[in-house]
């Protein structure tokens, strides 16, 4: 935490010399209730009462004045808030090999429930876009606000549903580039801060070669987060023949290495659940630094009024 004015910290030693007034006060008035020889005379003017109750409105008051001068030193601290303009893409492989159920219920179905919550964990003012992807790409729901269409698109995630079978790593990347260029009418010329999520289990098999996309990325400045999702003994059930997928991640490490961003690798529906917290903290927000003089003014606003309530309780009067 630093200081905008530190020089006003100063006047915490007139609180000091407050808190000292108050010590030396106290003990002069103990000196004198001692001198005071008829002790039935004193239990009447100045009944019994748990000590600590006479000097809790005090302590709150000297307390308030203190956070009141370090809020007059105008207080700052690193604060995180979302970013203006933000975009993510989220790019979900629907090509066969996500249909396999080494990861429970399957592939396909734990990436869209973790899809799911990672969108509904960002902040409201974020630019959200969907994009699935097998043989070729496409834009389910194209960057906005709208968590409803959002969910909407995810449910729609289906086998077959880009009506081509492969796995296009590329086609998935520049698809989701051309989305964020045209998220608004300024984005061509002014690109908004963006990151890719690409979640797929396999290498790719079709369209643009992955690193030339990744070139892309990089002259646009967008990070790929890449997700390789599956086990090594994962397979598909066809036609009641067994058919081995085993996931490979070495395309999606390249990538995310290239773009500046990271790779990850999700065998279980609970690791994927913390991938995508972890890349939704790292591309939800910014830090800045911010005046936070109004928490000290107002915590000191709260122990005025404890003051004044436990003088008015305990006395019936004012501090």
């Amino acid at each position: 935490m630093t200081w905008q004015s530190p020089a006003r910290l100063w006047l915490l030693l007139a609180v000091l010399a407050l808190v000292a007034g108050y010590l030396v006060l106290q003990r002069r008035q103990s000196r004198y209730a001692v001198r005071f020889t008829n002790l039935r005379l004193l239990d009447r003017v100045a009944p019994r009462r748990p000590a600590w109750r006479r000097h809790v409105p005090a302590g709150l008051f000297l307390a308030m004045l203190a956070l009141l001068v370090v809020g007059f030193a105008r207080p700052e601290a690193e604060v995180r808030v979302p970013r203006e303009r933000a975009t993510v893409m989220v790019a979900v492989d629907v090509s066969t090999s996500m249909l396999a159920g080494d990861v429970d219920p399957d592939r396909l179905t734990a990436a869209k429930d973790a899809g799911r919550r990672f969108v509904d964990g960002l902040p409201d003012e974020f630019n959200v876009g969907l994009v699935a992807f097998a043989g070729s790409a496409a834009v389910l729901v194209p960057p906005s606000t709208d968590r409803e269409a959002l969910h909407d698109g995810i449910g729609r995630l289906a086998e077959g549903i880009t009506g081509v079978q492969g796995t296009a790593i590329g086609e998935a990347i520049s698809t989701s580039l051309g989305a964020v260029k045209s998220l608004d009418a300024t984005a061509a010329k002014d690109p908004p801060p963006a990151r890719i999520i690409i979640l797929s289990d396999g290498a790719n098999t079709s369209g643009m070669d992955p690193i030339e996309a990744a070139d892309q990325a990089v002259a646009a400045k967008v990070p790929v987060h890449t997700i390789s999702f599956g086990t090594p003994g994962g397979s598909v059930d066809r036609g009641g023949r067994a058919i081995q997928v085993p996931v490979d991640g070495q395309t999606l490490r390249a990538v995310a290495e290239q773009t500046g961003g990271g790779f990850h690798e999700a065998s279980t529906t609970a690791e994927l659940k913390d991938v995508y917290e972890d890349i939704g903290t790292s591309v939800g927000y910014r830090t800045e630094r911010q005046d936070i003089s109004a928490r000290f003014i107002g915590l000191g606003l709260v122990l005025a009024m404890g003051a004044a309530a436990g003088s008015l309780r305990w006395f019936s009067r004012l501090p």
